[in-house]
């Protein structure tokens, strides 16, 4: 029989991943508009005003 095991730390992240993205699903969901903006987002997930937006991929950024 074969376990499958994460490593503990990816558990932390994962479900840091899952808190920040239910966060987000609330916001949109009290949201007048089909969408949420940029400002608001940042708002939600607690990124401060002049953080380098560089730094952060965004998911339709990605690339690899």
């Amino acid at each position: 029989m074969v376990t499958l095991e994460a490593p503990a730390v990816s558990d932390h992240v994962a479900l840091a991943e899952i808190e920040l993205c239910g966060e987000l699903m609330i916001a949109a969901s009290a949201a007048i508009g089909e969408r949420l903006s940029a400002d608001r987002i940042d708002e939600v997930l607690d990124v401060k005003a002049g953080t380098d937006r560089t730094t952060v991929p965004r998911q339709g950024h990605h690339q690899g």
